[in-house]
């Protein structure tokens, strides 16, 4: 059977916002010590907007969430004066390598722009080399929390489709 992949709007009654907060908890709750997963849970909740920032993304593929992103206010918390973000872009590992993730930036892209968004942020510890395809620039390498990341931007323009 063909895979017929959708990116969807997640809305906060989604069945789905538990495993979606589940798995970016996993991969990155070292980054917010003390966030239980309910913590997450009612963070991503109540980051899931009806249209521009704050939005969240999932990937289905044939009625199953395989991945996710977001279009976040604020993702670094000690660079307030950078905003928006691309955040918690996560497929799961046996689902990667098939483009997943670069639709999940493009969806997110599209609603920033489409909302009037001239730049925003992500960060990344190993991501460099797939924002950089996607026509992201590197503009910081820092520690954040005891992590080694790099903080890149996407500007949009007039020509930018």
């Amino acid at each position: 059977m063909a895979e017929a992949l959708t990116i969807e709007r997640l809305s906060a009654e989604s069945p789905y916002l538990a495993t979606l907060a589940g798995w970016t908890h996993a991969a990155w709750g070292h980054l917010n010590p003390g966030m239980t997963l309910n913590d997450a849970i009612e963070r991503l909740r109540g980051e899931c907007g009806a249209g521009g920032v704050p939005s969240v993304f999932v990937a289905m593929c044939n009625g199953v969430p395989v991945g996710t992103a977001s279009l976040v206010v604020d993702d670094m918390s000690d660079r307030p004066d950078l905003s928006p973000w691309l955040a918690s872009v996560f497929v799961l590992p046996e689902w990667r390598g098939r483009g997943i993730a670069s639709s999940l930036v493009r969806r997110v892209e599209a609603e920033a722009r489409d909302t009037g968004i001239a730049v925003f942020h992500l960060y990344t510890p190993d991501q460099q080399a797939l924002y950089a395809r996607l026509g992201w620039q590197a503009v910081e390498e820092r520690d954040y929390r005891g992590e080694a990341v790099t903080i890149m931007r996407r500007r949009f323009d007039a020509d930018t489709p």
